[in-house]
């Protein structure tokens, strides 16, 4: 929100020599920080405001052309020049004879280090510069030049202060619990309060007794959604009647465009009151207006050109012919105010606030009025805007109000907060009187009744978010000064370091990086469409009611699509030697049980506790890579390696090192895998998960290189690692043997290493496959799988026959089991 500090003044009667500083720790204390302090970059030399007496077309030129006489003060005056006018070239088309307009004379220096001098151009002398608002550095339209309307404004008089160049803008980072900081109003309650200053409060004004019937019929349908609605109608507006300076120079420094009197005077009053507007072209609107929420089907083009397709769950402003306003976000293009529109209807309403910020998020529509409805408005105020409104329209447009006003007000009272006097106190953990407690609460607009120790405070219509004791309390502790509260902090408690799961995690990390994989975090969102694209099942997410993508609503129940995309990205972006790593959370599909809403007076019980414990879903901890290109870089040394399968397993063969459990891989057959070229990882009997060559068709329809790989492990599901025992070393000799062993290519490793490890016995002490070979020497659909036996016995020199026999039983278990051939 930005707050010009003129504007400011007009309601606060600052103390002498307050400054910006003063401002700036004033706003501290009640809790809004400064975001920045804009000020109009500086103009030095005679600027003044001038008179147009005439302009003559000038032809023959390849754009159009004026050279206008300005009358710019007396000679005597700064720049000089006479009754008479100077004469200045112009190209801008947007002003006429009498008007009154910015000049600068030569010797001004303009914002961006732009000097002005008399010059010959056009074939004329132009001595001076008309300027328009972005040549003057208070915004950015360039269109034409600024009109500072006909009357008024004396010529020759300084135009620093007609503009407020010397005006500072606070801009204001503003809460969502503090919507009504979102006004002029709200921000000038809370600087009086920290001053202790006077202010006069803009919405104190009585509306008029506006006579007659309604003047249009109204219906609200959902009361709950909207339980107030007010709406006056207008007639005998001057289409052309431009918007006064002084509300465009505000205007700008708040960052509103200004577009026409009716749209300028709604947005002012928004700004003044907090109280966002709506005008309608009454001439558009077709019988009566009824707020309800959509039916199937409808669309309405908004006022920003784009068709939407409405929700069962938004909320409209209708008539005869249907949608032509979403509540609270923005109008239809129907009942646009245009250039010719001489009658209107204002509308002013409250609306829920939960509602208008669904419909912001479905539409991607966000909008200054949505941003304040959102954070809650002041029901109470909004006949109060539209007296305002009208007061403006009638001062600048010749409008007059025609008829009654309409104002469907279903409101219940607000229920009053039961508090304890001594309960501020006790959470700030300073003395504060009951006598201050009261002070504050009435200074922020509370009505207080004080029944012994006990008071019963009813929070004020503009504060929607004082709901409990806790907020009441807050409220208080701002007021006596957050900085009177003693910093001390307690003593930390001795910690007991990190969790085993933490460590695994930390271990696993550390271990995939050491191995050449980059950590690629991805977000933990998810939609169908991705998740089947990989073939994997879509019933059951866990989808959210407020997604950030309408393509991602639901929580990921697999690290692979984020994995897959990250890859496609940089893929996209020209890198080719790809290898990332997720560790993070999935979400199990499920049933989810409702979570209780727990107290905020109190501790919740264990019950309460136990329930929202049970509607969380299962959320275990996954780790997943993801390979693509070359995983040995090719250079002078070689033509490098390309990553296959066995790199996707071999790195789940590094998680289940970092976890010390031992992992068996076995032949799978699961998507996204390729069917013949995907592992099932294995522990303790338990398939913890899949690692191997993605399917081609996957890798298509993703974009992805051909032969791209991943593995994806679920780490919970891995046994706590034991204590590590010193392994045994024995002083004999070992006995060391080879085989070749031909089985069909088919045939999984696993499960051949398996049996001999089993028919070796206990003389064998290690296993290690040190070649694969297919080829015509041991025939088509056959395969040499070449191991290295390493056999000793821990308490004697082991014997050649004795490492033979357990050699021999070795190799006739695979050739019984796996019809093993021992090669020659």
């Amino acid at each position: 929100m930005r707050v010009p500090i003129s504007w400011l003044s007009q309601h606060v009667d600052l103390p002498a020599g307050t400054g910006v500083e003063e401002l700036d720790a004033a706003f501290v204390r009640q809790g809004l920080e400064v975001d920045a302090v804009l000020r109009t970059p500086e103009t030095t030399g005679p600027l003044v405001v001038g008179k147009v007496l005439e302009i003559e077309e000038l032809t023959g030129f390849k754009k159009p052309i004026r050279y206008c006489r300005v009358d710019v003060g007396n000679p005597g005056d700064a720049g000089g020049g006479g009754r008479e006018g100077r004469g200045i070239v112009c190209g801008a088309r947007n002003f006429a004879v009498g008007d009154l307009v910015v000049v600068a004379l030569p010797g001004v220096v303009l914002p961006g280090e732009f000097a002005i001098a008399a010059r010959e151009t056009y074939g004329r002398v132009s001595d001076g510069m008309i300027c328009s608002v972005r040549e003057l550095g208070i915004g950015e339209d360039h269109e034409g030049i600024l009109v500072l309307g006909t009357d008024g404004i004396e010529p020759g008089t300084p135009a620093a202060g007609v503009l407020g160049l010397d005006d500072v803008v606070l801009d204001l980072e503003v809460t969502t619990d503090r919507g009504y900081c979102m006004a002029i109003r709200g921000v000038a309650r809370e600087v009086a309060a920290a001053l202790g200053a006077p202010w006069q409060d803009p919405a104190a004004a009585t509306p008029p007794a506006w006579s007659g019937e309604p003047a249009w019929a109204v219906e609200v349908a959902d009361p709950a959604r909207c339980d107030r609605f007010s709406m006056i109608a207008m007639e005998g507006l001057d289409p052309a009647a431009p918007t006064p300076w002084w509300m465009r120079r505000r205007l700008t420094r708040c960052g509103v465009r200004s577009i026409s009197l009716a749209v300028d005077v709604t947005n002012y009053v928004m700004l003044e009151l907090g109280q966002p507007m709506h005008a309608f072209d009454r001439d558009a609107v077709r019988g009566p207006v009824v707020v309800r929420t959509a039916r199937p089907g409808e669309r309405l083009t908004t006022l920003d050109g784009a068709d939407r397709a409405l929700d069962a769950d938004d909320l409209l402003i209708t008539d005869d012919s249907g949608p032509i306003g979403l509540a609270g976000v923005m109008g239809g293009s129907t009942t646009e105010v245009s250039g010719s529109t001489t009658a209107l209807l204002l509308e002013a309403a409250h609306w829920e606030p939960t509602g208008i910020g669904r419909g912001v998020r479905r539409h991607k529509l966000p909008s200054e009025a949505a941003k304040r409805f959102e954070r809650g408005t002041d029901p109470d105020v909004t006949v109060v805007a539209l007296a305002r409104a009208a007061e403006l329209l009638s001062e600048f447009g010749g409008a007059r109000v025609a008829g009654g006003v309409v104002d469907v007000d279903t409101r219940v009272p607000r229920p009053a907060i039961t508090l304890a006097a001594d309960r501020p106190q006790a959470v700030a953990g300073i003395p504060i009187a009951p006598d201050t407690v009261v002070d504050a609460l009435r200074t922020v607009g509370c009505a207080v009744d004080a029944d012994g120790a006990l008071l019963a405070v009813t929070p004020p219509s503009w504060r929607p978010d004082l709901t409990d004791p806790a907020d009441l309390v807050e409220e208080v502790v701002r007021a006596v000064g957050y900085d009177e509260i003693p910093g001390a902090l307690p003593t930390a408690p001795p910690g007991r370091g990190l969790t085993p799961a933490q460590r695994r995690r930390r271990s696993v990390g550390r271990a995939l990086a050491d191995a050449g994989y980059t950590e690629a975090p991805a977000y933990p969102f998810v939609g169908p469409t991705a998740l089947t694209a990989l073939g994997l099942p879509t019933e059951g997410l866990l989808t959210l009611r407020n997604p950030l993508s309408e393509q991602e609503p639901a929580m990921r129940p697999s690290l692979l699509p984020g994995l897959l995309a990250t890859l496609a990205r940089n893929i996209g972006r020209g890198q080719r030697d790809l290898a990332v790593f997720e560790l993070g959370v999935v979400f199990t599909p499920g049933e989810v049980s409702a979570a209780p809403l727990p107290p905020v007076d109190r501790r919740p019980d264990d019950d309460v506790l136990a329930a929202l414990l049970g509607a969380v879903p299962a959320q275990p901890w996954h780790v997943g890579v993801a390979l693509s290109g070359l995983r040995e870089p090719r250079g002078h040394w070689g033509p490098g390696r390309a990553a296959d399968w066995a790199d996707a397993v071999e790195a789940a063969r590094t998680v289940a090192g970092a976890a010390g459990v031992e992992l068996v891989v076995r032949a799978g057959d699961r998507l996204p895998w390729h069917p013949g070229r995907c592992a099932e990882l294995v522990v303790d009997g338990v398939v913890v998960g899949w690692a191997g060559e993605l399917h081609p068709r996957v890798c298509a329809d993703l974009e992805l290189p051909a032969r791209t790989c991943g593995m994806e492990l679920d780490l919970d599901a891995l046994p706590e690692k034991s204590v590590a025992q010193a392994p045994e070393i024995s002083s004999f000799p070992p006995v060391r043997m080879d085989a070749a062993l031909v089985v069909e290519s088919a045939k999984p490793e696993a499960a051949v290493r398996e049996t001999l490890r089993r028919a070796a016995g206990d003389l064998l002490e290690d296993l290690q496959l040190f070649d694969v070979y297919e080829g015509p020497s041991v025939g088509e659909g056959r395969k040499s799988l070449a191991y290295a036996f390493t056999f000793r016995a821990p308490d004697r020199t082991l014997t050649g026959e004795q490492a033979r026999e357990a050699f021999d039983a070795a190799v006739a278990a695979a050739a019984a089991d796996h019809g093993a051939v021992l090669r020659a």
